[in-house]
């Protein structure tokens, strides 16, 4: 039978890697955007939905339901990248209390050259995951978003 407290502990253990490591991460992103392209790894998570999106727009709703902020930070982060000329907000024809956010070009654009930046970032922090290091704490989350 297993030591019930042992397995809190090592999930204790696992959650706490895996929140070290993603702050890290998100630490390194945002220095290397801010200095190469002058955006935060918010800014560039919004770009990049925005870029996948249909005609490179969403609902401001629908944007707010895919970024982790709240509704009031994620109003002033559009209104600097719309400030910057890298997004445009709009009244919705069929609902006039729908904001839509477009991806402008130079918001494409930049979008487009910081996207390397980033994925690097990420390739370099992947690469250096081993069976049995910090990368394992990953498997926190997927394991227990399933049990939910």
């Amino acid at each position: 039978m297993s030591d019930p407290q042992r397995s809190d502990d090592d999930l204790a253990k696992a959650w706490h890697m895996l929140s070290v490591r993603y702050h890290r991460l998100e630490c390194d992103l945002d220095r290397a955007l801010q200095s190469s392209h002058e955006i935060s790894n918010s800014e560039f998570e919004v770009l990049e939905l925005l870029a996948a999106a249909d005609n490179a727009k969403m609902r401001m709703s629908e944007l707010a339901g895919l970024v982790h902020l709240s509704q009031s930070a994620l109003s002033r982060l559009v209104a600097g990248l719309e400030k910057d000329g890298l997004v445009e907000r709009s009244m919705c024809a069929g609902d006039r209390r729908s904001v839509f956010t477009e991806l402008t070009a130079e918001g494409r654009n930049r979008y487009d050259s910081a996207k390397p930046v980033q994925r690097a970032i990420l390739r370099a922090e992947a690469d250096g995951c081993t069976s049995g290091s910090l990368c394992g704490a990953a498997e926190l989350g997927t394991s227990t978003a399933a049990s939910h």
